[in-house]
């Protein structure tokens, strides 16, 4: 098993591709601590990995407030012992572009989408330097590089998400703890509600020159790589998961 013997942390592992990434990882023999604003999301995606013969735990966090990030952090270290893999997952979204949106959502979506992750850095690259290195997966967004006319707050916390990720995976790479970024498209998950407007797909679908939208799986996988040893001289960088998407 490529995990073997190695903790995860998975946030916003209640639904979508943190689910997905969390079951995965579980499978590949990873200890797995899966948070989410949502505690009975949390345990079901637990449940599910310990069922399968994985080990996991769920952890109510909310990923804004420092004391519930560091207090997720401890508690996964305090079970399991150490902490190599952080998936930074949870993230959110508000359309409106810069007249339109409102100065609290506009803070909403910097706080979960961006501060987030700089506070899952924060307590977590402590535990992986005690633990001899660690690789940390950052989910960011294709919309970091192509922009988007219905979200103005959205493009931008991910793009931030990509300056924050290379300046930390220089910082840390003499501790042997790499950083990394995946950039998906349109994924069909839980949260993507307007993917299910039939015409609003079929227009959207169109755009992909593969012909379909991504899997929460086809993220996953770009995941679980990072986490890795196959990925062991990789960091400071992204996987554009965009089904050519970009590439137009």
């Amino acid at each position: 098993m490529r995990l073997h013997g190695k903790v995860a942390l998975v946030t916003g592992g209640g639904s979508g591709i943190g689910e997905s990434t969390s079951i995965l990882l579980g499978r590949e023999k990873a200890k797995v601590a899966v948070a989410d604003i949502q505690g009975e999301s949390a345990e079901v995606t637990a449940e599910a990995i310990n069922k399968a013969g994985g080990a996991a735990i769920a952890l109510q966090t909310d990923v804004t407030q420092a004391a519930d990030v560091e207090q997720m952090v401890k508690t996964t270290v305090k079970i399991y012992g150490r902490l190599d893999i952080l998936i930074n997952n949870a993230g959110m979204g508000a359309t409106g572009d810069v007249v339109e949106l409102s100065e609290a959502d506009w803070q909403r979506v910097m706080d979960v989408n961006l501060k987030g992750i700089f506070l899952g850095c924060k307590y977590a690259i402590p535990e992986m330097i005690k633990a001899g290195g660690g690789s940390i997966i950052n989910i960011a967004s294709m919309w970091a590089f192509v922009g988007g006319s219905v979200s103005c707050v959205y493009p931008a916390s991910k793009a931030g998400i990509l300056a924050l990720s290379k300046s930390t995976a220089l910082k840390y790479a003499p501790f042997n703890i790499r950083v990394n970024c995946v950039c998906p498209g349109h994924v069909e998950t839980p949260l993507a509600t307007s993917l299910k407007d039939p015409e609003f797909r079929k227009a959207v679908v169109k755009k992909y020159p593969l012909g379909r939208l991504g899997r929460p799986l086809d993220v996953s996988y770009a995941v679980l790589f990072l986490a890795s040893e196959e990925s062991s001289f990789i960091t400071g960088t992204e996987i554009i998961i965009d089904g050519g998407y970009t590439a137009q």
